[in-house]
């Protein structure tokens, strides 16, 4: 491609965008994490979670509980009948080694009968029931949770006879019960869980597309050595590093937006056997008033990954050194994300001014369908601020033939105070 001195700089950029984003879909690295990953990747590992999922469940429900029963109270020999004829448990001896055979796995769990205390004893025939379980071991905790399920209906069982033989009835020794009612429609829950899994699916592909071609538009471009090349042309320096940065937010956007429509798409069909094992009717479907938000909050955390992960790959001689040096701030990106999960969390004003968490946030009520005019302002003004400023300092760094040569043998924090900092001092 021949650039005209006399071209106009963003038709430059332009045409400098264009030929970067030719080199780049040339690159199968660029290619299969930008576009494919996204589209298939976490798609196929959610079904395999939740293949997993439902195969040990199958096999937790398919195995028999081992369980030692110590003496059992003459007036509640009815509960070691009930557990000798349920399924899901086989009755084995107990003896001195009993909690020994726990530890080494032979025996899942220990049943046994402790006096009453207290104002408890006063009840004829009141016990304690006390359960020994190793927690370590999925067989032991599955072998207590069956123990406890089969005291509890033998205690409403014999609450309810006791009760009777006193000549009360159940609505008076029960006094109140509970009853939950949930008032969100199947789309609504829906909605719910997309918020909840989309948002960390969404900035870890968001963050992998920017990955790979931020790497090769700089330390690619140098280990190619055809940094000097592009250097030559009638261009001026900004408007190189613009179409750099341009491609790298366009394969970040592209990879966010593939795997939001892939999640959704396949949400339904993985959670199918979950769903109706719970009896519940869900609708996987975004809102159409929440594309608009969704598509600029793509496109927001791409321009800010993009023009960190540049920052950071700038100072790589090679594509090995890039990956190494990229990393950090890759990894820096998903911290925030783990903070989502507190229970509770309210898209407030505060959090619109902290990085990736105002997006996310952003998307995930958006997809519920609630928007917070104050916060999605205020998270536009503070990332537009924080992209620009990250582009500003690529640019002021690339300014620097050394840098763009390869040959500069600092770091990124020397190059700020030995550099930048000591110009703005000398200007000033």
């Amino acid at each position: 491609m021949r650039y005209d001195a006399r071209v106009p700089d963003l038709t430059a950029v332009w045409l400098l965008y264009r030929r970067e984003m030719r080199t780049a879909l040339r690159e199968k690295n660029i290619v299969v994490n930008s576009i494919l990953i996204p589209i298939f990747l976490y798609p196929f590992m959610l079904w395999a979670v939740f293949t997993g999922v439902m195969f040990v469940q199958g096999q937790t429900e398919g195995m028999v509980a081992r369980v030692a029963v110590a003496a059992v109270p003459d007036a509640h020999r009815d509960l070691r009948r009930e557990m000798e004829k349920g399924e899901g448990i086989r009755l084995e001896p107990s003896d001195a080694a009993v909690l020994e055979r726990i530890r080494d796995g032979s025996l899942d769990a220990l049943l046994e009968f402790l006096p009453a205390e207290g104002d408890a004893a006063r009840l004829t025939d009141n016990f304690r029931a006390r359960v020994s379980f190793d927690g370590s071991k999925e067989r032991s905790r599955a072998a207590r949770d069956r123990l406890e399920e089969a005291l509890r209906r033998y205690r409403e069982a014999w609450l309810e006879r006791e009760a009777a033989r006193l000549g009360i009835g159940a609505e008076a020794w029960q006094v109140f019960t509970v009853t939950p009612r949930n008032m969100a429609s199947g789309k609504e829950m829906g909605r719910f869980i997309l918020g909840l899994m989309l948002p960390l699916f969404f900035v870890i592909m968001v963050a992998v597309g920017c990955f790979y071609p931020a790497i090769d538009a700089t330390a690619g471009e140098r280990e190619r050595s055809t940094w000097e090349t592009l250097m030559t042309v009638a261009a001026p320096r900004w408007a190189i590093v613009v179409s750099k940065y341009l491609v790298v937010t366009t394969f970040g956007l592209l990879a966010g937006i593939l795997n939001l429509t892939a999640m959704t798409v396949t949400m339904r069909p993985v959670l199918r056997p979950l769903l109706e094992r719970s009896g519940e009717s869900l609708e996987f479907a975004v809102p159409l008033a929440a594309l608009p938000v969704l598509a600029t909050g793509a496109l927001l955390l791409a321009a800010f990954a993009a023009a960190g992960m540049m920052v950071f790959a700038v100072f790589a001689r090679t594509f090995k050194e890039g990956q190494s040096m990229v990393t950090p701030f890759y990894m820096l990106l998903l911290v925030p994300v783990m903070f989502l999960q507190v229970p509770g969390l309210q898209f407030s004003l505060p959090l619109a001014l902290i990085p990736v968490v105002n997006v996310t946030m952003m998307i995930r009520e958006a997809i519920s369908g609630t928007f917070r005019a104050p916060q999605i302002a205020l998270t536009l003004v503070s990332s537009a601020a924080l992209v620009a400023g990250a582009l500003a300092l690529a640019t002021a760094i690339l300014r620097h033939e050394d840098v763009v040569i390869g040959s500069y043998g600092g770091s990124f924090n020397r190059m700020v105070k030995e550099r930048l900092l000591a110009r703005r001092k000398g200007g000033a």
